[in-house]
């Protein structure tokens, strides 16, 4: 039999525990803090020995879990839905889960716990930073940059050579052709910035 720990029970949870099924885990284990129907993270962290999936969809709380998981001993898995389509020599970190459906072409990069939601295009040469998130049927031209704890919105499209920095959130539907800095959030076709976030 082979075991897996999925933390996070709800939406997001229930898609991961989906690809690991397909990827021949066949014990399913949830965990949530959030959940009185599941084990605690306290209660499974002295059973390391089973391999763990990062099954929360908000980037920051997907950060602090990993840290502690790793921290805790755990080997955290990526898992990649059979249906994609990963370049050979394309990288992806630990803790990143790829939805149906996406393609991840030459020499991408993309990093530790992200989220490549279903339908996603990421290009050749395109930087993926730890724990952004790529909503569903985003497209994301060759050499683009998303920096680290930035989402972007469903639909979205990015030219090519564009820098996306980190804690940024472009709105669904945005066709980006100007570089977006840190901490902003914005929308539109063409995209501009709407509002500064807080740091």
């Amino acid at each position: 039999m082979k075991s897996i720990y999925i933390y996070g029970a709800s939406g997001h949870g229930l898609v991961v525990a989906d690809i690991a099924s397909l990827c021949g885990y066949d014990n399913i284990i949830f965990c949530d803090d959030g959940d009185n129907e599941y084990s605690t993270f306290e209660d499974i962290k002295e059973i390391n020995e089973i391999p763990i999936a990062l099954g929360i969809g908000s980037n920051n709380i997907r950060a602090k879990l990993f840290e502690s998981i790793q921290n805790s001993g755990f080997e955290i898995v990526s898992l990649i839905h059979p249906s994609s389509i990963i370049s050979p020599s394309a990288i992806i970190g630990k803790g990143t889960v790829v939805m149906p459906n996406v393609v991840v072409n030459a020499n991408s990069m993309i990093g530790n716990g992200v989220i490549l939601n279903t339908s996603s295009v990421i290009e050749h040469e395109c930087v993926v930073e730890d724990f952004a998130h790529i909503s569903p049927s985003v497209a994301l031209s060759g050499a683009v940059t998303v920096g680290k704890f930035s989402h972007i919105g469903t639909g979205t499209q990015v030219i090519q050579g564009i820098i996306i920095a980190d804690n940024t959130l472009v709105g669904a539907g945005s066709t980006v052709v100007k570089n977006i800095g840190s901490f902003k959030k914005a929308y539109g076709n063409p995209c501009k910035v709407i509002k500064d976030l807080d740091e």
